[in-house]
């Protein structure tokens, strides 16, 4: 591990009160670096920050709530007086099934919480003073045909559009990313997996599902300089689902 990339940095993790979200934020305090992690659950944030410690602190709140969002840019300058990454990984899917039989106003709000929630956070992220990169959390369901989650898939094939449009209005002084894991083993993605984990793993030629921390680890190198001529990326995280053979 490169510690010390973070160094006198302070970045922000929304989604992160565990799964992937809080692999993030341990492998940025990890590096050295100071965190701020939202969530809906105060209680939950609590717990994470005892486990992440003095660098790390929190504020709860749904990702699409405006008010909660500048109570969070509000502690930011307070606590640090700065920041140099945001880490959008805010995500619902509320519904399973069908395309053609998804509810519209379930639709509407996984696109509020998953496409117009990122670009409000970035743009609040700016106005408070974001120095260095973004990176998005989006999904290897939104590069090809996803189905059961159709519709969460068409919300990350958004999110991965406003990714490369982000980094190129925001170009050279902010770097815009993303990565699209496959499945990843957490709490929001269990249905996909539990009880017929073995039967899972088999599609990947990695033989295994993802661990939050087989995220983090990229996710970090994103926002990190080592990636310096890197913007408007998507970088998939799949354990070699990808390059399996048509036939």
């Amino acid at each position: 591990m490169a510690l010390g990339r973070f160094d006198g940095t302070v970045s922000l993790v929304t989604g992160a009160s565990r799964g992937i979200g809080f692999a993030i934020a341990r492998r940025l305090v990890d590096e050295g670096g100071s965190v701020v992690i939202t969530g809906r659950r105060q209680d939950a944030l609590d717990a994470a920050v005892a486990e992440l410690g003095p660098a790390a602190s929190a504020v709860s709140g749904r990702a699409d709530d405006a008010e909660r969002r500048a109570a969070v840019f509000a502690h930011i300058t307070e606590r640090h007086g700065r920041l140099d990454h945001l880490v959008n990984n805010t995500g619902i899917n509320p519904v399973y099934g069908p395309l053609t039989e998804i509810d519209a106003d379930a639709a509407r709000k996984i696109l509020e919480v998953n496409v117009i929630a990122a670009l409000d956070w970035t743009r609040a992220a700016l106005a408070a003073g974001l120095s260095r990169s973004v990176v998005n959390i989006a999904s290897v369901a939104g590069l090809g045909a996803s189905p059961g989650i159709a519709f969460y898939g068409i919300s990350k094939a958004a999110l991965v559009n406003l990714t490369m449009q982000l980094a190129f209005e925001l170009a050279p002084a902010i770097r815009v990313n993303a990565v699209a894991p496959a499945v990843v083993k957490t709490v929001f993605a269990r249905a996909l997996y539990e009880g017929h984990e073995e039967e899972a793993s088999a599609a990947y030629p990695l033989r295994r599902l993802g661990e939050p921390a087989d995220v983090a680890g990229p996710v970090a190198f994103l926002l990190s300089d080592d990636a310096a001529w890197i913007t408007g990326q998507t970088l998939s995280i799949d354990g070699g689902a990808g390059i399996r053979p048509l036939t």
